[in-house]
């Protein structure tokens, strides 16, 4: 998955389209994300006594990677990463519009 924790995307599909936000978290094996912010659902909790009160409770609910696209950090744009190697061999994450790169691919 070209997204990863920390990046900031924009929603293109969906009840949410049009938001931004940070990736929080990458659900592992289902290409989803939770989004800040983004897709907020209601819970209804039931208490534990000392650790948790009940009652309703709003939190993210993840949104597929495929309804949201990444905005580079130089030109605040849209865009679809592009992985590039550089002199030294390293593997980076490039912005296909300003060719800045974004960080390592790991």
């Amino acid at each position: 998955m070209r997204i990863r924790t920390g990046d900031t995307v924009l929603v293109i599909a969906g009840k949410e389209k049009g938001k931004t936000g940070r990736v929080e978290q990458h659900v592992t094996g289902q290409d989803r994300l939770v989004i800040e912010g983004v897709n907020l659902v209601t819970k209804h909790m039931k208490g534990r006594p000392g650790v948790q009160q009940s009652g309703r409770i709003q939190k993210e609910a993840s949104i597929h990677s495929s309804n949201v696209v990444l905005i580079c950090n130089k030109c605040n744009e849209p865009t679809k990463p592009k992985t590039k190697f550089l002199d030294t061999g390293a593997r980076v994450r490039s912005c296909v519009k300003c060719q800045e790169v974004i960080d390592d691919a790991r």
